[in-house]
């Protein structure tokens, strides 16, 4: 749910017998938009690897699939690897038990770190080296919080470098309609101190600023686990969120109230969302930003990840008919930067191979991002891409966000234990809305957390 996003248009690609019988679908050299050179640099290194094969594994399916497999088919041309990439709907299971066999793919696509973690816990990773995690942080947007969502301990209890960072999601959104702020008068504010004072002017001015929506059946309250997530990197440092995930800070920690407290001073103002507090729990997420588009609008800003664009009504075009801003930070704590709030997949080598070397190295040039890039869906914290190879001005700009990001986080919920960041701090949320005070709900959870086994 949380890790879904925006779904771009469908495409047409030819594929015969697997990724190494697809055609590319830009012919190298033939589009100013992609960097050939590492194209033609990668393949002029790899040449001795032709004939070899290589297993992937991993999420994709259905377009993302399609999606992947055109990327792939760049490798396998490049190197005469024959790279064939699976997946399953019981993925995550189905690579452990692979592990536990033996019988592992060559490379594991996860986009859950706790699941990495455990691999690599029980010797079933190869690291990647040192070389590579430098080279992460030198080249990717807030470089350092990548390599650290790579980093496990092993089998032997030292920390190494597994996990390659490919296809990002983020999180730290705000969307509006610009036609409703050019008629108000209104500017996306650049920090949160102008970003309370322009709901307090639209309050004032007769409009409701927020709508929020919490509702999502069995799941209902994860969207306000996003909200106080952006908020404790906009109030506390990395390391406090690190430690707070890790429990290492309790839930019930002032840092962590405090955060809550932020959300609140939003969701719980009668005068600042769309049908009022009671509304908030009861409204299903993918409703929620439908108030933005009513003529008046029910409301103004909805703060949401980059997915929340699939629920829009079909005729409204983005850039253009609604956009969105960096949720902003704080001008009373520089000390913050910009951090992004966010997800994605990270790629393991679970068995080793020259092929399976080769591939990391891949990814490691601007094409193989650039490709995605161009279609759909796509997004990289990688610096050394050409931004003008985006599908369209939207994902451009939300590229932008990673490559600007001097902190990137991975969503804490998606990292705590399930019964807490997937059950307690959910319900927790619906229970603050309802009316219980910050505290009391945040020891609640913690409650929870120290009875887990």
């Amino acid at each position: 749910m949380k890790a879904s996003f925006w779904i771009g248009t469908a495409l047409a690609v030819l594929i015969a017998g697997g990724a190494g019988a697809q055609e590319l679908k830009f012919p190298p050299g033939q589009d100013s938009r992609f960097n050939w050179k590492s194209y033609e640099d990668f393949k002029a290194a790899h040449a001795d690897l032709k004939g070899q094969g290589l297993t992937l594994f991993g999420p994709w399916r259905g377009e993302d699939e399609i999606l992947f497999n055109s990327v792939l088919a760049y490798f396998n041309a490049a190197t005469g690897v024959d790279g064939r990439y699976s997946s399953s709907e019981n993925y995550e299971q189905q690579i452990v038990i692979d592990t536990q066999a033996g019988s592992p793919p060559n490379i594991a696509i996860i986009p859950q770190p706790g699941l990495l973690t455990d691999l690599a816990a029980k010797g079933f990773l190869t690291p990647l080296g040192d070389e590579t995690a430098n080279w992460v942080k030198e080249n990717y947007g807030a470089g350092q919080s990548w390599v650290d969502l790579g980093m496990y301990p092993g089998k032997d209890g030292k920390t190494a470098y597994f996990a390659f960072p490919f296809k990002a999601d983020l999180k730290s959104l705000v969307w509006y309609v610009p036609e409703n702020f050019e008629e108000a008068g209104y500017e996306v504010p650049k920090t949160m101190e102008d970003l309370i004072k322009l709901s307090d002017q639209i309050v004032e001015d007769g409009g409701v600023p927020w709508c929020i929506g919490l509702g999502s059946g069995g799941a209902t309250g994860w969207p306000a686990t996003d909200w106080v997530e952006d908020m404790m990197l906009r109030t506390q440092s990395p390391e406090t969120y690190d430690k707070w995930v890790k429990n290492d800070i309790k839930f019930d920690d002032p840092a962590v109230v405090g955060a809550i407290e932020e959300f609140g001073k939003f969701a719980k103002n009668e005068k600042y969302v769309s049908g009022g507090v009671a509304a908030v729990a009861s409204t299903d997420f993918r409703d929620s930003p439908k108030g933005l588009f009513d003529i008046p609008p029910k409301c103004y800003l909805h703060h949401q990840a980059s997915f929340i664009s699939s629920f829009f009504p079909p005729d409204k075009k983005l850039g253009t008919d609604a956009d969105f801003f960096y949720l902003p930070t704080y001008a009373s704590k520089p000390e913050l930067g910009t951090p992004v709030l966010g997800a994605g997949t990270l790629i393991a080598i679970t068995r080793d191979s020259p092929a399976a070397q080769a591939f990391i190295e891949f990814l490691k040039t601007p094409i193989a991002h650039e490709v995605w890039m161009a279609q759909a869906a796509f997004l990289t914290p990688y610096k050394g891409v050409n931004l003008e190879a985006y599908a369209n001005e939207p994902l451009k700009k939300q590229g932008e966000i990673l490559t600007s990001a001097t902190t990137f986080r991975f969503d804490a919920s998606d990292l705590m234990p399930g019964k807490i960041g997937a059950g307690a701090f959910w319900t927790g949320m619906i229970d603050y809305v309802g009316g219980k005070d910050a505290k009391t709900v945040a020891s609640d959870i913690q409650k929870a957390w120290d009875g887990l086994k």
